[in-house]
């Protein structure tokens, strides 16, 4: 079914439309989940607490790109959880190496103004992932976004695992580089 249908679903508020969005989306946002929080039954409940928040927030908004709504709230949604159940523990440590090595080149948001800079930190960086060539932004992407293991990427892409984490070095340097001309300080 078409992300329009779904949506149209959503609007005429049939119910139908949260099993069309798990049927079009169900593996997309558990990958997402489960990427996050290395737990199944913590990435099911999030996955499903996504279809509840699709279906609160459409209408009265109609998301341009349905894969992307979904997949933010899913992200978000994993996040609030992981920091819930303290999920450094259950997931090795990995959420906070991630989270680390982000945090030398994206500033604070710890003020309410840097919190509403946070919008035009995100059309920036988006600006960034477009400068990049395909394969770079990509495996940047399966590490920040969806929180996929070095092993992961490098298999993914047959790459060797220093290539990969040379890889994310050097974009993340880049990304400090374009923030900073951006006037961001870091």
């Amino acid at each position: 079914m078409k992300d329009s249908e779904i949506l149209d679903l959503y609007f005429a508020r049939e119910e139908r439309a949260i099993a069309e969005t798990q049927k079009s989306y169900g593996k997309y946002c558990y990958s997402i989940a489960f990427h996050i929080l290395h737990d199944r039954e913590d990435s099911d409940e999030c996955v499903n607490d996504t279809w509840m928040r699709a279906w609160g927030c459409i209408p009265p908004n109609r998301p341009e790109h349905l894969n992307i709504f979904l997949g933010t709230i899913t992200r978000n949604l994993s996040f609030d959880r992981w920091k819930r159940k303290k999920a450094a523990k259950r997931g090795s440590g990995e959420m906070e190496m991630e989270l680390d090595e982000l945090a030398e080149c994206i500033p604070s948001t710890d003020s309410i103004e840097d919190a509403v800079a946070a919008a035009e930190l995100t059309r920036i960086v988006n600006e960034f992932l477009h400068t990049l060539p395909e394969r770079e932004c990509n495996v940047f992407l399966r590490r920040y976004w969806y929180s996929e293991e070095y092993g992961e990427i490098a298999k993914r892409y047959g790459m060797k695992l220093n290539s990969v984490k040379s890889s994310l070095f050097r974009t993340r340097g880049k990304l400090r580089g374009f923030l900073e001309e951006q006037g961001i300080v870091i």
